[in-house]
């Protein structure tokens, strides 16, 4: 999916869920484009749902759909968490240890690339710090990716992509969220190799465009489908007092989170290219 993307100048959709009303909405929408997606789950909705839960739903609903599904961990903070996804069937790990020193970072990022090889799965690593809180990632200020380091991950890691820095945020809108293009297309220029964009769901479509000229190939989208399901949740409460079967009060936040990935889809130019 990845090398493809990058060859055809398109990006995958990494949409984050945490239920069966968030992973329908997600495959159900790439199936009506008939674009690739990559569906994600972050530690924490893990540990919400309960693990054999959440990862039953989303591999299910992965298996049976008509358009390619990559199932992937988002910010895995350990080898462990990382192993466990693996042996329950994922296709794809991040491993999030920017935090450590390069040094180590890289030893575990080849650690965890090993045994992904033995699932025939992929494996995404960053460095630099992506400013925010998602979940149970937060960082207070940004920590832009060195384009000499990434150089040396590249051809070290093993790694399939490389999540970047260069002034995204997780979560909602901040102040101080600026993208350094500059960096983007320095990296770019010197790796020559698949990249991440975290923290888009604020980020303008003419932005995402010029991302994915400079070789972004997955792009994350987790508030964005949070602020879709919280907001029609409370528009059809208060427009409809009386009803009280969740199936409709939830459906309604899952026709708008549908709507939202169908949005993004098209941004990322992916439409048809499953």
């Amino acid at each position: 999916m990845i090398p493809q993307a990058y060859r055809q100048h398109y990006a995958v959709g990494a949409f984050n869920v945490t239920n069966i009303e968030t992973t329908q909405a997600v495959i159900s929408a790439a199936e009506e484009l008939k674009s690739p997606v990559i569906v994600q789950t972050s530690e924490k909705a893990l540990d919400y749902a309960g693990f054999d839960n959440l990862v039953g739903i989303v591999l299910g609903m992965a298996k049976k759909s008509t358009v390619p599904v990559v199932v992937h961990l988002d910010h895995g903070r350990s080898v462990d968490i990382a192993k466990k996804c693996l042996t329950a069937g994922y296709s794809s790990v991040m491993i999030d240890l920017n935090k450590l020193p390069f040094a180590d970072n890289l030893s575990r990022t080849i650690e965890i690339v090993k045994i992904a090889k033995q699932y025939g799965a992929s494996v995404e690593a960053e460095l630099g710090g992506i400013m925010g809180r998602e979940d149970y990632v937060k960082n207070s200020a940004p920590r832009l990716t060195d384009v000499g380091e990434a150089v040396q991950f590249v051809q070290r890691s093993g790694a399939t992509v490389l999540a970047v820095g260069i002034g995204n945020a997780h979560g909602v809108p901040m102040a101080n969220e600026k993208l350094h293009f500059d960096i983007l297309e320095k990296i770019q220029k010197a790796t020559n190799f698949p990249l991440v964009l975290h923290g888009a769901s604020s980020t303008a479509a003419s932005e995402i465009t010029k991302a994915i000229r400079l070789g972004v190939v997955k792009i994350n989208i987790d508030t964005d489908i949070r602020l879709a399901f919280s907001t029609a949740l409370r528009k059809f409460m208060h427009a409809n007092p009386d009803i009280y079967d969740t199936r409709e009060i939830i459906g309604a936040g899952r026709e708008a989170i549908y709507h939202v990935v169908a949005k993004k889809i098209s941004i990322f130019n992916s439409i048809g290219k499953a």
